[in-house]
């Protein structure tokens, strides 16, 4: 089955000098751009929207290609975006925009400050999950769609879907929370802290005003990734893919330098990521879901949603420690409370937390598909194409 083939990004200014972003701790940004991605067709009564909300490290690109990038290499959730696909752009118009705060094409602390002249740096307000879905929303509203189908997205995208249902429930049919969480734990903000420490403390961080800097802060931005992406896996996926196999050896060397294939692993997630990524915009949107809290006053949130007909999709995997199933439970308990229609699932898979970026297990899939059918059905968007 093929996908969306060649796309490319584009860019639109949604708040201006005359128009600023004002954040939910008061604090303006003069202008915001937003780097966004589009898939499908917006039908003729603009009832086909889909937003796609990504994760800490995402980005725009969510599908197909670029031209001349590798066609083996397409975006982050390629497999669920695509004809016939659970989110098909044969019914659907897919949106994908980079985050408010981030580091490829939208607005964020590498950005110019037109006050200064110069990249923002530490001086980026620190921004809340709501304030992400504010630009989103903005972008909306530059694309012509007023009302969307859903908001589909995994992990910290998980949790902007759940923020845009309830801060505007009337704007939004269906929200598809996974692998996400409402509250972050004592040992997932332990997990933040740590990767934090990690790039505050390198020596080329120069207080996040490393730009014109000959250096920056590679070595403590690889080494909170390689922290981070430990726990995105699962025990049993580390085993299957590594075990304690030895790198480029049959016998162990036994120095300090890498041995095991895990290591060299780590490290290679590390060096690549760094090539492609801020460091400050991953202290950003990690300390953005530390904060992040939407049910702690649960009256209101109950007057929100009952303000709406949203419905909820939430999903986790059982081998997910990072946001476990007890989260997506407490979440789905919630919506429930608040009067919200909810469909909980937790599906079996291998691969821990990354289990929103695979294909597989087939169930996952099919829950997605099933679940925009319903919503499609409700709008009366044609049936998915047999096969």
């Amino acid at each position: 089955m093929n996908g969306v083939g060649t796309v490319g990004t584009q860019r639109a200014v949604v708040f201006t000098g005359d128009r600023p972003l004002t954040l939910a701790s008061g604090a303006r940004l003069p202008e915001v751009e937003v780097a966004y991605e589009t898939y499908g067709e917006l039908n003729e009564d603009r009832s086909n929207a889909v937003f796609i909300c990504h994760a800490l490290s995402g980005d725009a690109h969510a599908a197909g290609v670029h031209e001349g990038d590798d066609p083996d290499r397409p975006g982050w959730w390629d497999n669920i975006i695509g004809p016939g696909r659970p989110l098909d752009t044969d019914r659907f118009f897919v949106v994908c925009a980079n985050v408010l705060g981030g580091c490829k094409g939208t607005t964020g602390p590498s950005s110019v400050d037109p006050e200064t002249g110069k990249p923002y740096g530490l001086r980026f307000p620190l921004v809340q999950v709501r304030d992400l879905v504010e630009v989103h929303r903005a972008l909306l509203r530059e694309l012509g769609v007023q009302r969307l189908l859903a908001a589909v997205g995994g992990s910290l995208g998980g949790m902007q879907a759940l923020q845009w249902a309830i801060d505007h429930p009337t704007e939004i049919d269906g929200a598809a929370v996974i692998a996400a969480s409402a509250r972050l734990s004592a040992q997932n903000i332990a997990f933040s802290a740590v990767a934090r420490e990690a790039i505050m403390r390198d020596p080329d961080f120069a207080e996040g005003d490393y730009y014109e800097n000959d250096r920056r802060p590679d070595a403590g931005l690889a080494l909170a990734r390689m922290i981070g992406h430990i726990t995105y896996l699962s025990e049993e996926s580390m085993r299957e893919k590594f075990g304690r196999r030895i790198q480029d050896a049959e016998v162990p060397r036994f120095g300090f330098d890498v041995d095991f294939q895990v290591e060299s692993y780590l490290h290679y997630q590390g060096q690549s990521f760094v090539e492609r990524f801020d460091a400050n915009t991953y202290l950003y949107m990690g300390r953005t879901m530390d904060y992040f809290d939407p049910f702690e006053d649960r009256v209101a949130v109950q007057k929100q949603i009952s303000q709406g007909k949203t419905s909820f999709l939430v999903l986790s995997f059982d081998s997910d420690w990072r946001f476990s199933t007890e989260h997506a439970r407490l979440m789905a308990s919630e919506l429930r409370g608040a009067g919200a229609p909810v469909t909980f699932q937790e599906i079996s898979s291998p691969h821990g937390h990354d289990s929103f970026l695979f294909p597989d297990p087939p169930e996952y899939h099919r829950t997605v598909a099933g679940y925009m059918d319903r919503l499609a059905v409700q709008r009366g968007i044609p049936a998915r194409r047999a096969g």
